[in-house]
Order: structure tokens, then C-alpha cells, then sequence
């Protein structure tokens, strides 16, 4: 998966928006414009791997930080927020990272405030 193939696939998804954040980093957040709510940071190493960090359950962090293609997202993590990064792409196939991305906005789409979630059809 390339940077612009996971922003196409980004931008398919309900109530998103794309900014520039943090240097080059695109950030796609769920939400109302300028206060949505990050589920996806993402960029291109120097070795032109794809490098995104997103939001995971508890149990599926226990699960990806051990996987050969992720680590505990640096700084998030640290943090003691449940976020994996995806960063070398040698064994998980676009389509697993489709679906994590896809499980990162629900998970941030579900601590949006009901009013919000409802005014956006999430």
C-alpha cells in the first residue's frame, strides 16, 4: 500500500477529513471539521515503506505490537494509548490494513459525543 492509496481509502470513509500535520505527517481525523478526533497519521519512510499509526482495542494491541510489520506507535503508546504502528509492510496485506484502518475510525467515531455521532450519520 502506497501513502495515496491509503488516503484514497481514508477519504472513503464516513465523516472524515484530511490535514497536514506535525511536518509532513497526513492526518485524517473523524468529525467535524477542526474538531474531529485523529484515527490515522501516516507518511513515507526514507526507504519508501509506508509508515501509519492508528487506534486499536486492547486486544488487538496485545496481538500487533508482536507482529513482524508493527510496533507500538511511538510517542501514543508511550502514552499509554492503545496505538499500533504498521511500518515495514513485508507480511500484511493491504487489505489487513484496510481493516485496521476501518477499525481505527469506528473506535474513534464511538467517543465522538452521540449528538455529533448522530449529526454525521455514524
Amino acid at each position: 500500500m502506497t501513502l495515496d492509496d491509503l488516503n484514497t481509502f481514508c477519504a472513503t470513509l464516513a465523516a472524515t477529513h484530511h490535514v497536514v500535520q506535525w511536518g509532513d505527517h497526513d492526518v485524517w481525523k473523524v468529525g467535524i471539521e477542526g474538531k474531529g478526533k485523529v484515527f490515522a497519521i501516516a507518511g513515507t519512510q526514507p526507504d519508501g515503506h509506508l509508515s501509519v499509526s492508528f487506534k486499536v482495542s486492547d486486544m488487538a494491541f496485545e496481538i500487533l505490537r508482536d507482529h513482524p510489520d508493527c510496533r507500538p506507535a511511538p510517542y501514543l503508546a508511550s502514552r499509554g494509548m492503545k496505538w499500533i504502528q504498521y511500518y515495514t509492510g513485508d507480511q500484511m496485506t493491504d487489505d489487513e490494513v484496510r481493516d485496521l484502518l476501518q477499525d481505527s475510525h469506528r473506535l474513534v467515531a464511538a467517543g465522538l459525543p452521540k449528538k455529533t455521532q448522530k449529526e454525521l450519520g455514524l
